[in-house]
């Protein structure tokens, strides 16, 4: 069913420029979009490593976008707060790695941060849904994580669904985000089934005409 929320499309600035990623942040908002999504590495739970607290603290003072943190780590917890103090305003956390999922979620939310889960392709929804009432966003890869320009992953279709379905059963609120693979067909698939905020690296700035995608895939 069609999400409570209006969409968002959070470009990933990992696809951008790493040469420059000032100019790729100037990009997106430029464009103009709210939301720029920041995908954190750590070469051991995903094998890639790409930034850190000290680059986003470096970038935030050059933008009004919002801050959308993704740990990709295997002990996430360790960096929370070097992540607040960088200006993150929202931070994912993998369900997969062993450490206290619960116990971190609370301490983001403690400090007044935004904060959700993430779950890779081939694992279960189950493994997500005691944690749903403390998200205020669920973000479902659709892609094994670790290098952008991957292919799509259909198969995570019904989780999409099945999380939209707790969402409304639940009576909650979170924000249902997907990230890899998202361009002009697979985004409508996507928010056909209750996705509203949507990760887009490759497609969105190779994009011929950016203006017409951002329309397209956000029905703006």
């Amino acid at each position: 069913m069609p999400s409570p929320h209006k969409t968002i499309l959070a470009p990933s600035l990992l696809a951008g420029d790493h040469a420059n990623l000032r100019s790729s942040l100037q990009v997106i908002e430029s464009a103009p979009l709210e939301w720029v999504h920041l995908d954190i590495m750590d070469g051991h739970f995903v094998p890639n490593l790409s930034f850190g607290p000290q680059t986003v603290k470096a970038l935030r003072p050059d933008s009004k976008c919002f801050f959308d943190v993704h740990l990709m780590l295997d002990n996430p917890h360790r960096y929370i707060d070097a992540f607040l103090d960088a200006g993150a305003e929202q931070i994912t956390i993998h369900v997969e790695p062993d450490y206290p999922v619960e116990a971190t979620l609370r301490e983001i939310k403690s400090k007044g941060c935004r904060c959700g889960i993430v779950l890779n392709p081939d694992t279960c929804a189950d493994a997500g849904k005691a944690y749903l009432p403390l998200c205020d966003i669920v973000l479902l890869m659709t892609v094994q994580p670790g290098f952008g320009g991957q292919r799509f992953r259909h198969d995570v279709l019904p989780k999409i669904e099945q999380f939209d379905q707790w969402r409304c059963e639940l009576g909650l609120n979170y924000r249902l985000e997907v990230d890899g693979g998202i361009d002009l067909e697979t985004a409508a698939l996507c928010t056909a089934r209750g996705a509203d905020t949507l990760v887009a690296g490759t497609a969105f700035f190779k994009a011929p005409d950016q203006a017409a995608f951002i329309q397209t895939v956000t029905g703006k």
